[in-house]
């Protein structure tokens, strides 16, 4: 009786270790390919669990600003969380304007000059197409996601996800030269301890 007590009572002291192991945050690691092998870079892969993110305020590491530098949005692709204020500092000389007619955001910033900002706040996900009234060569793109596991490829076309909890989630790849529905590519993806860099293939215009 007692070591049928004893064993009963290492399960349950058990049982919390193994659900908080199974469930621990990984690493995640997606390369983005074209059709012929070469790396994509500036690709945005976003992970969105199953049921939605529920956990709170997104923060990601990098500035969400978007400048305007050498007649041309810098960088040129920019990832940020709903409801985020993206700031536009003019670099340049001269004045430029930021416009979108994007479903995700429309909307009109006026002229203004160097050293100015202006900023412009996004609270719909999906993808804006920024250009500039005056200077028809510049465009931009601004990834509105909901979720912490989001960023966009290195010049390698790896993008690192960090802390990413175990579980499933829809993997979407975005990248303004994809030919595919509004540039997207998804698939279901499930995150486990034993998390093997995953490539995507994407064709591009």
């Amino acid at each position: 009786m007692r070591k049928k007590i004893f064993c009963l009572a290492l399960f349950a002291l058990g049982a919390p270790l193994f659900v908080s192991w199974a469930s621990a945050p990984v690493g995640v690691q997606v390369r983005v390919v074209d059709e012929r092998g070469v790396p994509v870079r500036d690709a945005v892969v976003e992970l969105d669990p199953d049921g939605g993110w529920n956990g709170g305020a997104i923060l990601f590491p990098w500035r969400a600003a978007m400048a305007q530098k050498d007649i041309a949005f810098t960088p040129g692709t920019l990832v940020v969380a709903k409801g985020t204020s993206v700031a536009f500092p003019n670099l340049d000389k001269v004045r430029h304007s930021v416009y979108s007619f994007s479903k995700a955001a429309r909307f009109e910033i006026d002229l203004y000059g160097r050293d100015q900002t202006r900023s412009q706040q996004f609270p719909v996900e999906g993808t804006v197409a920024l250009g500039c009234n005056i200077h028809d060569e510049m465009r931009g793109y601004i990834r509105v996601v909901d979720t912490p596991y989001a960023g966009k490829t290195d010049q390698n076309g790896i993008v690192r996800l960090t802390t990413v909890p175990a579980g499933g989630y829809q993997m979407t790849v975005w990248h303004a030269r994809a030919r595919a529905p509004g540039g997207e590519f998804r698939r279901s993806f499930r995150v486990s301890a034993s998390q093997a860099m995953q490539t995507i293939k994407l064709s591009l215009r």
